[in-house]
């Protein structure tokens, strides 16, 4: 059993090994190979996974560190990729390029979310092209990279036979919030009703042991204002972003205090669901440009603390041989990749939200739309858990967010200039067609390395 991490020099990295060396039983894994094309960044991420692997699980675990294709893929069981193109110099142009302008500034929504998704649609094709031509035939290839929802889109349709689930972490990140709020500690008997578009979605039901946890949840944020445990709210230093440390949950530091703070806001005018975080800058565009620093984004936040804390301790490490283990992410983002592969491996039938071509799940949304739902998933795959026709209210705001990636996707494809205006003219997060040419020109000019020509 060989699973391969595509983009190994993550900082999330170490915590998705973990996850996988602590299911090794169920998972069966002899090597977890780490492949990546930064040299430099992977090395010294490898040396943090070789300590897990080696010196704290002491699993006997084979690691393989490649940067070369044909050794990466050979005969794999599972890719996770979780690709970053560009790194996070793109990413800080991609939030700071709208905010310019006047519009959001966010990595995966808006422009931004658009310009990377131009940049991650073919390496993503390279993936699956190379795990088709190495990797064992019944390969699956589970993907984190972003924006989720434009690279699923794409590889619906460049490579629609690909054995490729598309997931994300961040309604599991919410769920965590709703668990510590309500002091749930065995968060693993939530279950949970939803529909969306990644990062556009809505919760419809939440339940733990049987029982109707929403309108608990719904009382909660009333009264706090906000979907933070209370823990959370006592350390102001931290929801400041004035703290460095990373035992405070990731998902709490700086600017998402006003995406957690923005749930209540959103609330407050629909409160029937829980909204997934993200619909936070499409439902209040204006107010979060207003709250946003131009120059000082969420890029610059991580760079200054997930990112300086895994490299300067593995310097620590390097230098005193003193380990700390704080320096990485451990948890739900890792758990929830690893637990997804032992679901295929071993036929579970567990519960997963994934996302999915719709296939009639969602029965007034287009059969092609690219969706995520509720399924369980077994060897073959997910087995989508159908869904009622849906509000007006949600089904218009996914059509047009729906819309505005199938347009960027065509484009990119296509070398149109026209579609990819198009796109940026549609998506919500953008007042103007002018504005839009605007924010593609400047992009497009950033992005020169990246995407492909525009005509």
């Amino acid at each position: 059993m060989i699973i391969t991490i595509v983009g190994g020099g993550s900082t999330f990295t170490p915590g998705i090994v973990k996850s996988i060396a602590l299911r090794k039983n169920e998972l069966e894994v002899d090597e977890i190979r780490l492949f990546d094309l930064d040299k430099k960044r992977q090395d010294k991420v490898g040396i943090l996974v070789r300590w897990i692997l080696d010196e704290d699980l002491k699993c006997g675990i084979k690691l393989t560190i490649t940067y070369d294709a044909e050794e990466a893929y050979k005969d794999a069981d599972f890719i996770f990729a979780q690709m970053r193109v560009g790194k996070y110099a793109m990413r800080e142009l991609d939030e700071k390029i709208p905010l310019r302008h006047g519009c959001v500034g966010q990595e995966t929504c808006g422009c931004g979310g658009l310009a990377y998704g131009m940049r991650t649609i073919f390496p993503m094709i390279q993936v699956i092209d190379d795990a088709e031509k190495y990797a064992k035939p019944t390969y699956w290839i589970l993907n984190y990279s972003n924006p989720a929802s434009v690279v699923s889109e794409a590889c619906r349709k460049l490579r629609p036979d690909a054995r490729i689930i598309n997931i994300c972490d961040m309604p599991i990140a919410i769920i965590d919030m709703v668990a510590a709020a309500l002091n749930i500690k065995d968060k693993h008997n939530i279950v949970y009703d939803y529909y969306g578009l990644n990062h556009f979605g809505w919760f419809t039901g939440i339940e733990y042991k049987g029982e109707d946890m929403m309108p608990k949840i719904r009382d909660y944020i009333m009264e706090q204002e906000i979907l933070l445990p209370s823990a959370y709210l006592k350390d102001k230093a931290a929801l400041a972003g004035k703290s460095n440390d990373n035992k405070t949950n990731r998902h709490a530091k700086g600017s998402w205090y006003y995406v957690w703070k923005g749930v209540y806001e959103i609330m407050k005018n629909f409160p029937d669901t829980l909204p997934n975080t993200y619909l936070n800058y499409y439902l209040q565009q204006k107010e979060f440009v207003e709250h946003s620093d131009p120059n000082h984004t969420r890029a610059n936040e991580v760079m200054e603390t997930r990112e300086k804390n895994l490299f300067d301790g593995i310097d620590k490490y390097l230098a005193s041989g003193e380990i700390d283990e704080t320096v990485f992410y451990a948890g739900s983002h890792g758990d929830w990749i690893a637990d997804l592969a032992i679901a295929l491996k071993n036929d579970t039938k567990a519960r997963f939200l994934v996302i999915t071509e719709n296939k009639g799940a969602i029965p007034n949304m287009p059969y092609d739309a690219m969706v995520e739902v509720p399924a369980y998933i077994g060897k073959k795959g997910p087995e989508v858990i159908a869904q009622d026709n849906i509000p007006l209210f949600q089904q218009g705001m996914m059509m047009q967010q729906l819309n505005c990636e199938k347009l960027l996707v065509e484009g990119c494809i296509e070398g149109s200039y026209q579609k990819v205006l198009e796109a940026f003219t549609l998506n919500k997060t953008v007042p103007s067609m002018k504005v839009a040419k605007e924010i593609l020109d400047d992009l497009m000019e950033a992005n020169k390395e990246y995407w492909p020509t525009l005509k």
